[in-house]
């Protein structure tokens, strides 16, 4: 099987599958790093007091946040004395379990995970509680806008800021391709865990969108993915979803590659 996570992140994927007996190949087709400026992040985490909701959407932008709020001196509860004048304090919303848990392991509370771990979930588990308020989405670079413009509509003032961005790491053309391209060595199995995934593999393979030479390299190869957000953009991109998770997270992914798996014995 192909995992496609970035580096750093691989490995729970990996280990997971690997204790149901994978073979595994890491090649990450995404690659996190710092945004290009600082300043539209510093300028919110230093204002946070005036903020009402944080919204975070992955275990990166998480990551990011703490590691800036670092650097600055600043906290989530220091930099309003853990609550506003008004005794209110910030609330935090979490599109997952991952980012929830990321969240908790740095000693503040997580008030709302919706029910899906999708944008749009988010946005139903948030629209009748944020008309008036100001809210802070702390994302990647590239992202889908469901949220800040559903969250306006309903009322909210919504800042969007960028913690980091996603890039195509070149390193791994070269790898992927000798392996996508050698029958022997081609996985059964390769995994998507968001939509960054399925785009930026399909420019490290190098062929056009829908192309035969596409359909070559792909033959064999089942494409497992975490959720309907990253499954549309596979289909958008020709590449048929023979395994999605029914739970859109990294065991969830594992359990549908589980029973496909078995269901093909």
């Amino acid at each position: 099987m192909l995992v496609g996570r970035a580096r750093h992140q691989a490995g729970a994927l990996s280990a997971e599958l690997r204790k149901q007996g994978a073979s595994i190949i890491e090649i990450p087709f995404i690659e996190i790093r710092k945004p290009r400026s600082y300043k539209p992040l510093d300028s919110s985490l230093r204002t946070l007091h005036t903020y009402d909701w944080l919204i975070l959407t992955s275990v990166n932008g998480v990551d990011a946040m703490w590691e800036r709020m670092r650097h600055l001196g600043v906290s989530l509860d220091g930099s309003r004395g853990g609550h506003q004048s008004d005794g209110t304090r910030l609330r935090v919303a979490a599109i997952g379990p991952a980012t929830k848990k990321a969240i908790e392991e740095r000693g503040t509370r997580v008030d709302v995970v919706p029910k899906e771990y999708v944008a749009e979930s988010v946005v139903r588990s948030l629209k009748s509680k944020v008309r008036g308020k100001r809210v802070l989405l702390v994302r990647a670079k590239i992202a889908r806008d469901v949220i800040p413009q559903e969250l306006r509509r309903a009322g909210a003032h919504v800042d969007v800021v960028e913690a980091y961005e996603t890039v195509v790491p070149r390193t791994s053309r070269t790898r992927l391709q000798q392996v996508m391209n050698n029958p022997r060595r081609r996985p059964h199995v390769v995994t998507f865990t968001s939509s960054s995934t399925v785009k930026n593999f399909v420019e490290l393979l190098g062929v056009r969108k829908n192309s035969r030479s596409r359909a070559a390299q792909l033959h064999g190869v089942s494409a497992a993915s975490i959720g309907p957000v990253t499954s549309a953009t596979l289909r958008e991109f020709g590449i048929p979803v023979q395994i999605a998770a029914k739970e859109f997270t990294i065991l969830g992914l594992v359990s549908a590659i589980v029973r496909a798996v078995a269901r093909q014995r």
